[in-house]
């Protein structure tokens, strides 16, 4: 068993994993992630970028491969010592907002500090902070019934950044926010991330979403896709006088990767 780089905090080696049908969602992913850099997981629905950031945060377990966090082996872990890396090192924003309905706004958000260990005062204090910097300060009192789909989920990524983890898991974080609301909150996010040195791992269809990451890589069909740009067809003059098309737009050729 190899060793991941030092200057990796996760780093993964050809991941497989099928669904329970059968199908392939990881086909041989192999990748290496920083520490505080923020990572792209860019490709099309169904592609397998959930399926990789579950096998990357312990969430499950890969049918075959390595997942490493910090030269520490996840994939040889038990559930128990997975769950404590969650907690403990980790954060995660599920594309669709799930909190505890007794709770109100500022109590779903100082949840897992208080899981932690983290007294109430000073668990409120972090939370409080978050939820204003993503302008839903007001709604802190208010229980998930009261609130909108968009700002429940902005409690959501409040909870996970309160924690400062190590490394932040966001699963198309921003889709159920209005698209004028999405630029703003990832702004928040990864200035955020960078200002505490969060490494994160952000799972997007989107590619004005990717944009905003330090580096990015793309899969298809649960394998790493490597994009070649190719220069814009030139103009040229056929045997017979006939002029060719114009290379006014550029080519793209994918090609898989291991």
């Amino acid at each position: 068993m190899e060793a991941p780089p030092d200057n990796d905090v996760l780093w993964a080696r050809a991941l497989h994993f099928q669904h329970q049908d059968g199908s392939p969602a990881l086909q041989g992913v192999s990748l290496g992630v920083r520490e505080g850099e923020i990572l792209a997981v860019s490709g099309p629905r169904g592609s397998g970028k959930t399926t990789l950031l579950r096998c990357l945060s312990g969430l499950i377990r890969p049918q075959d491969g390595e997942v490493w966090f910090n030269s520490v082996p996840v994939h040889t872990m038990g559930p128990l010592s997975r769950e404590r890396l969650r907690r403990d090192r980790f954060g995660w924003i599920d594309p669709t907002p799930v909190l505890v309905p007794e709770l109100n706004a500022w109590e779903n958000a100082a949840l897992p500090l208080m899981l932690r260990g983290t007294g109430r005062r000073r668990a409120k204090t972090a939370a409080l902070e978050w939820l204003d910097r993503l302008d839903v300060g007001d709604k802190a009192r208010r229980r998930p019934r009261d609130l909108q789909q968009s700002e429940r989920q902005r409690v959501c990524i409040a909870r996970a950044l309160a924690v400062a983890p190590a490394v932040l898991f966001a699963d198309e974080p921003t889709a159920p926010l209005h698209r004028a609301d999405r630029a703003q909150v990832l702004r928040t996010l990864t200035t955020a991330a960078r200002s505490h040195g969060i490494t994160v791992v952000l799972a997007t269809h989107e590619a004005q979403t990717a944009g905003l990451a330090d580096r990015s890589v793309a899969l298809l069909d649960g394998r790493r896709v490597r994009t070649v740009h190719l220069p814009p067809l030139a103009e040229t003059t056929v045997a017979t006088g006939a002029t060719g098309a114009s290379g006014t737009e550029g080519r793209a050729a994918c090609s898989l990767s291991a």
